[in-house]
Formats: structure tokens, sequence, C-alpha cells
């Protein structure tokens, strides 16, 4: 079982009723009943965190691919996604609105509503400024996300209900300008005092945790833009270091959910839909297995492979992008897809990565690559539940150690940052489309490397409902197809 700490927070549902019984009172009877407004800012914030780990964690093909995009996953029947077909189910529509009419809209709505509350005391007003600051550190996240996925975007008038027709900022502008909304939400936390308390699902209102993801949210965004702007990632990266980042698996930002309220969408796609749609792709598979990797029973399950193989069990994948019959290969580690299986936003191990291609380019990141990426690994090989000792046998091996591990020190990276971010999907792409490791497989419908799609395309209800802006875009990013680089993506 996966060694994760205790939950000690409760998932707050806001269940508000309204009855009208009579039709006589013109106000009465135009009260929308199923959007109460007497909601508190506090609330809504649980609600936003919940839909955003939610969006992160979920497989449902109508609004999150990335598991198939990453090539961790791949399909057994309707095989579309896993051969990069996003149109069909207009997923990139579903994506759309789930960031900006989802929990972007409620985190804007907490916000407001906690900016006019009234605090009877100094601690409270304290309290305010924490509140606001950590929302301000769940804006950026998502709006990086955003950013990641298509590219230009609806940014500095969007979620303006006055603007039906919001234009597309630069995407490389939109991530300075999060840097700079960064460090003034991490300059407004005072560990001194609290927050959300149990209404906060991450991290139970500890503000000093909440100034850790700050940090490492921004060593994130500055370590993305190093080919694209060294200079600025430098900076920015250092500058998160020093400011003091996640440093142990106990400060994983998680989400732990509570199966008696809410179950991971795991278990809700690959369980409780009763469908057998997702296995473990052979990309992912083959690699581990290459490296007799310690976390392949806590990612997959065997099968009986005895009357074609030699070994009676062992761990297959199904063949990218193709039919497969789903009693033939692996599954998804029981786990994986267990109700309880939580949440997850940043872990220990990526920060480590992180800081060890930052020494590869240069930076000041407080260790040597080499120890930085053993690390790493270990870091993850833990957090799945492994030991010591396991961790420090696979390190061993000449095609896992730094000093002998074959490649570059971006496949040496990319490679084991892949394998460690197993289950997060947008940022297994993301890190593939950044440092070009692994090899992924070519599915049936390209024939050519170069054609594996680098973004989403914008949604189709922007080409006719705001479709000046949406023009505008797609000439600023140079087409808007899905083989148009983000602007960090560089090599």
């Amino acid at each position: 079982m996966m060694k994760f700490m205790k939950n000690r927070y409760i998932i707050c549902l806001v269940l508000v009723a309204f009855f009208a019984s009579c039709t006589d009172k013109f106000e009465e009877f135009n009260t929308d009943v199923k959007h109460p407004a007497n909601v508190s800012g506090e609330s809504l914030f649980s609600n936003a965190e919940l839909s955003l780990v939610d969006q992160i964690s979920s497989t449902n093909v109508n609004n999150n691919v990335w598991k198939l995009f990453a090539q961790y996953w791949t399909e057994t029947t309707y095989t579309d996604e896993a051969n990069y077909i996003i149109v069909n189910r207009t997923i990139p529509d579903f994506t759309f609105r789930a960031y900006y009419r989802g929990f972007l809209k409620d985190f804007n709505e907490a916000s407001s509503l906690i900016a006019i509350s009234k605090p009877t005391s100094a601690v409270g007003e304290v309290e305010k400024t924490n509140k606001l600051a950590i929302i301000e550190l769940l804006n950026v996240y998502s709006y990086q996300n955003l950013v990641d996925i298509f590219g230009n975007i609806p940014y500095t008038e969007a979620l303006d209900i006055n603007i039906i027709h919001p234009v597309y900022d630069d995407a490389s502008a939109i991530y300075q300008n999060l840097i700079t909304r960064l460090d003034a939400a991490i300059a407004k936390l005072n560990t001194s005092e609290g927050s959300f308390g149990s209404a906060d699902l991450i991290y139970g209102g500890n503000v000093a945790l909440w100034k850790k993801f700050g940090n490492t949210l921004k060593l994130k965004i500055g370590i993305t833009l190093a080919d694209a702007n060294s200079e600025l990632s430098r900076a920015t990266v250092e500058a998160a270091l020093a400011g003091g980042v996640i440093s142990s698996n106990e400060e994983n930002a998680l989400l732990y959910y509570l199966p008696a309220i809410h179950t991971n969408p795991i278990y809700t796609d690959v369980v409780q839909s009763g469908r057998d749609d997702f296995i473990p792709a052979n990309t992912v598979i083959d690699l581990m297995n290459t490296l007799t990797d310690p976390r392949r029973p806590k990612y997959f399950t065997q099968i009986d492979t005895s009357s074609t193989e030699t070994e009676k069990f062992a761990y297959v994948g199904g063949i990218y992008g193709e039919s497969n019959q789903f009693s033939q290969y692996s599954h998804i580690a029981d786990a994986i897809i267990a109700p309880d299986f939580p949440g997850i936003l940043f872990t220990y191990d990526e920060v480590l990565f992180y800081r060890a291609e930052a020494a590869e380019r240069g930076f000041a990141a407080g260790g040597t690559a080499s120890a930085l990426y053993s690390n790493a690994v270990a870091a993850s090989v833990l957090f799945w539940g492994g030991t010591p000792a396991e961790a420090a046998g696979y390190l061993a091996q000449p095609n896992v150690n730094y000093a002998t591990a074959a490649g570059t020190w971006k496949q040496k990276i990319g490679t084991q940052s892949y394998i460690a971010l197993y289950t997060r999907g947008l940022e297994g792409y993301t890190q593939w489309r950044r440092l070009d490791y692994p090899i992924l497989n070519l599915p049936p419908s390209i024939s050519e490397y170069s054609e594996i799609p680098k973004r989403f395309t914008y949604p189709v209800n922007e080409q006719t409902l705001n479709a000046a802006s949406y023009e505008a875009a797609s000439i600023a990013i140079g087409g808007d197809n899905m083989l148009t680089k983000i602007f960090w993506d560089k090599f």
C-alpha cells in the first residue's frame, strides 16, 4: 500500500435548501433556488479546491485525456483519444469550461466574498489576508495549466462578467505576470496565524505549507521557462529555492478523498463505471521493465504469460493506440483505483527533479545534479510505498545511476521524472514536451514522431462565440493546430 499520511481533513460540502410554495411575491418567484446567494467564501474555496483536484485527477475522456497523451495508459475498444483525436468529443471545450466556468470562477467568487468580510479582531484580519493569498496561489496554478494546455488564453479579461468577448493574452506575458502574482501572494502569507482551517482540503489551513507550495509553484514556472528565457528562469528558480520549497514527502500537496462523501475520480472512471476502457500502456511498462523498476507493483498488476513467455507472471502493457483486449494485459494497480487514492498537486520528487535540472543548467540549486537526481528517484520510490533498500538497489543499477545511465542529462532526468509522474498525465506530458524524453510510441493515426501533438486546439465554441479573439490568438501562436508548440517548447 502507498504510504500516505493520515487524512486529517474533512471535505466540507455545502447543502443549502430553499423552499418556496407560493408565487404571490415577485421577489420570491424570481429567486434562483438552485444557486443560493448565501454561500460563504470559505465554502466556495473548498468546492473550488475539490473541483481543481478532480479535474487534474480525472481520466474521463470528455475532459481529461492527459494520462493517454503521456502514454501512461491506453484504451481497449474506443481508441480515439490514444490516437490524439480530441474533436469528436469536443474535449477542449469541456476542459476550457472546467477551468473558467468551474473552479476559477469559484476561486474568484470566494475571493470577492472573503475580501468584503469584516473580521472582528487583528488575528482575523491576518487570517483573511492569508486566505486571499492562498486563493491567489491556486489561481496561478490553474492559469499555468491553461497556458500549458492551449498557449495564449483569455487572462486579463477572463472572468469579467461584463466582457463577453475576452481577448487572448500572450502566453509568455502571462507566465511573467504569474510570477509577479506569486511574489505578491507569497509576501502576504503570515505563518504566525492560520487561514481556512478544515475548509482547506489540501493543507488544513497550514500557512507555512502553503508558503512552500507557492515557492514550489514558482520553481516549476521558473524551470519551465528555462529554454525560452534563461535569465528570467534563473532568477525565478533561485528566488523560489531561497524562499523555501516542499522539502519532504510529508509536505506533498495532496487532497485526501473520503469515499463516504466524495471518491477519487479515477475510481469513478475505472471501477464505478463498470467499464474496462483503460489499461497501462506498453510505453511506460516496457520502459520500467527495462529498468527493473521497483515501482511496477505499485503502478500495475501482473498477468499470467506462461503460455507465451518463459516467465509465468509479467508486466505487459497494452499496445499504445491500438485496440487491446482487457484481459490480456496488465491492469492499473489496486491502490490507484481505490476510492480514497489522493489527488496530487505536487510531490517532493518533482521538486528534486526540477532542482537537478536547475543544477545542470548552472543555476544555484542547493546541490549537484547527480545528488538531487538520486534523492528524487529515492523520494518517488518511498512515496509509492517502496523501501530505502529498494531505492538504493535501483539507483545502483548502471542504467539508472546518474553517472552511468545512457544519454544526456535531459534523457536521464526526463526519463526518471516521467516515471515518477505516473497518474499525473498533464505533468508527464509537459515533461516530455520540455525535455523530449522518454521516446514515445506512434499510434496508428500518425506516421512521424513530429506529428505527436504539442497542445490542445482551442474550443469549437470559441470559434463561434468569440470569433475575433479566437482568430487573433490563432494567428499569434502560429496556427490553431495540435502541432503548434507552447512558447516554452523550443527543442
